[in-house]
């Protein structure tokens, strides 16, 4: 727009100048100036020196706004449309901790972690144990409505895209991700489940999940293996489901 404007102003200038010495050589001078010409010519140069300011704090409000944009962890699409992208997970053993930890630096997402008031110790974890407290949880659904922390989250009608992680428990999504899918409305936004296993692929968990929220577009998900390393983490993969393809 600068550029644009410096060209006119150029044009406009140099047209004056053509025209006083056109002027001079027919034997007029600048006293024969009609104070209406004068006043034209006046008009012209301050408008152009006001669309150049206005330009110039345009791009200087762009710029500041995306500067904020990337400092909270915003994304904006082509049409204006602000959305963040959030990365909620529950991890037991650590696992799923990193791999949410890994997407959210490849995305830019913020970080959600969901704990249980009542946090799972390695003695409830104890899969072979038909006493632990994950197996009595296994065999009676009414003792998975696990009770956390905090299972909402501070501007979520901003968040646009939502990943969601969590271990497999008995082929499906670790319970204590129920309680924060049944507690937000995800109307609008999309969502991408992501688990950790040692074996068992993602199988109807994300499925499951989107049922129980009613509300959403819940993408098929992926799945990392327990000991995911860097190499695991295909975010292309992440990035294409983001992308609705």
């Amino acid at each position: 727009m600068k550029k644009v404007i410096a060209v006119l102003m150029g044009i406009v200038m140099t047209a004056g100048l053509a025209a006083c010495g056109s002027s001079g050589r027919a034997g007029t001078t600048a006293a024969e100036t009609t104070e209406e010409e004068t006043e034209t010519m006046a008009e012209e140069t301050t408008q152009a020196q006001t669309e150049e300011t206005q330009a110039s704090q345009d791009a200087e409000n762009g710029s500041q706004a995306d500067e904020t944009a990337a400092a909270s962890g915003t994304e904006t699409d082509g049409g204006g449309t602000h959305g963040k992208t959030l990365v909620v997970y529950f991890s037991a053993t650590g696992n799923t901790e990193r791999v949410a930890e890994a997407i959210a630096a490849a995305t830019g997402g913020e970080l959600f972690e969901l704990e249980p008031v009542d946090p799972y110790t390695d003695e409830d974890l104890n899969y072979n144990d038909e006493n632990s407290r994950v197996s009595q949880e296994h065999a009676d659904e009414s003792l998975r409505n696990v009770e956390l922390v905090a299972d909402t989250v501070n501007d979520w009608q901003d968040v646009e895209t939502v990943y969601i992680g969590y271990p497999v428990w008995w082929g499906i999504a670790a319970w204590p991700v129920n309680t924060f899918v049944e507690a937000n409305d995800f109307t609008g936004k999309t969502v991408i489940p992501f688990c950790t296993s040692v074996s068992s692929g993602l199988g109807d968990s994300g499925q499951l999940l989107a049922d129980l929220a009613g509300t959403g577009d819940w993408q098929e998900g992926m799945r990392f293996r327990s000991g995911a390393d860097e190499a695991d983490l295909d975010f292309i993969s992440l990035y294409r489901y983001n992308e609705g393809g």
